[in-house]
């Protein structure tokens, strides 16, 4: 009889922070403001709200942790752009 190959579990445990987020339940459209959709003033306005609801989560760190990681490469996660992230992911110039 053949054996089937074992697999690791899920890791889901990795992504346990997720559930004390602030923004857990909220519309993305709060995070994922996409440049065609609102004039300059409106998705500033957003990127102000969804950062300042980042800056009270209690998972804020762990949130941009797994989105350099990962990379995300669009949205507000852990309080900070898309480009914010490239400019803190590049490695140091030395």
């Amino acid at each position: 009889m053949r054996t089937l190959p074992s697999f690791p579990a899920p890791a889901l445990r990795s992504y346990d922070w997720q559930q004390e987020g602030l923004c857990r339940g909220m519309s993305s459209e709060q995070f994922f403001v996409e440049d065609h959709q609102h004039a300059q003033p409106r998705r500033a306005s957003r990127t102000r709200e969804a950062k300042a609801l980042c800056a009270r989560c209690p998972v804020a760190q762990m949130c941009l942790i797994h989105a350099l990681a990962i990379p995300e490469t669009y949205g507000i996660w852990g309080g900070t752009t898309a480009a914010e992230r490239t400019h803190l992911a590049l490695p140091a110039a030395g």
